[in-house]
């Protein structure tokens, strides 16, 4: 994946997941000069902020964790934010996914990015969403990315670096293909964090450990992820 950043400065949002850790060091690949920004947004699996550092320092990148957690009992109706909601077991598929949705969170956290990216004339702000994630997310699609580029371009007018644009380069692969990627660029998956539940090891069992597990094995890629489960 050739995107010819050489010397470009990226704001990228990274969760410390295996799809922001591999957009990381991608972007650090062609030749991006890198401002991390991962999110405390109050978010069960909180653990996830360790490896996004722990990205950052690996790379040399600027770092910064943004505290949202003040905001959090706003936006407590996910299971991912919300002691009251368990977080459901099984495929991203299934309509039981629908509960870890969190409102506008992507929006959200793309919008603070691009005042980063104003505010230091950054030529690219970045995320790691990805096709596997149209299913269950709206703010993860195609028509959504597109509309938000739009609407930073109308916002910052005149202001920042003109050139600056919204940068998804897993937008239309999955979780398989990222890991293929991943390995090429030699990433550490085993410092990545994927799992909802934000206990000692992965669950095996939530959403996205299903999905981190297939991806793997589809890849053709070894897995050195620690499961709870073996199923």
């Amino acid at each position: 994946m050739n995107l010819d950043l050489n010397g470009q400065k990226a704001v990228a949002i990274v969760s410390g997941g295996l799809d922001s850790v591999t957009l990381a060091h991608l972007l650090a690949h062609q030749g991006a000069e890198l401002h991390l920004l991962a999110f405390d947004y109050g978010q069960k699996h909180k653990k996830e902020l360790e490896f996004a550092r722990d990205c950052a320092m690996r790379l040399k990148a600027g770092f910064d964790i943004v505290d949202l957690s003040g905001f959090s009992h706003l936006i407590s109706n996910s299971a991912l934010t919300s002691s009251d909601v368990e977080v459901p077991h099984g495929h991203y598929a299934a309509p039981t996914m629908s509960v870890t949705v969190v409102p506008n969170r992507n929006a959200i956290l793309l919008a603070l990015a691009y005042g980063v990216a104003v505010n230091e004339a950054a030529q690219i702000v970045a995320t790691g969403v990805h096709g596997g994630d149209h299913f269950i997310y709206p703010d993860c699609r195609p028509a959504f990315i597109k509309a938000f580029d739009v609407m930073e371009k109308k916002a910052n007018e005149g202001f920042g670096d003109a050139n600056l644009r919204l940068l998804a380069p897993f937008l239309e692969v999955d979780k398989t293909a990222i890991v293929r990627i991943g390995d090429e660029l030699e990433v550490p998956f085993a410092r990545t964090w994927s799992c909802y539940e934000g206990g000692e090891t992965h669950c095996g069992q939530c959403g996205t450990c299903v999905e981190r597990r297939e991806a793997f094995a589809l890849a053709g890629v070894k897995d050195p992820t620690i499961y709870a489960t073996s199923v």
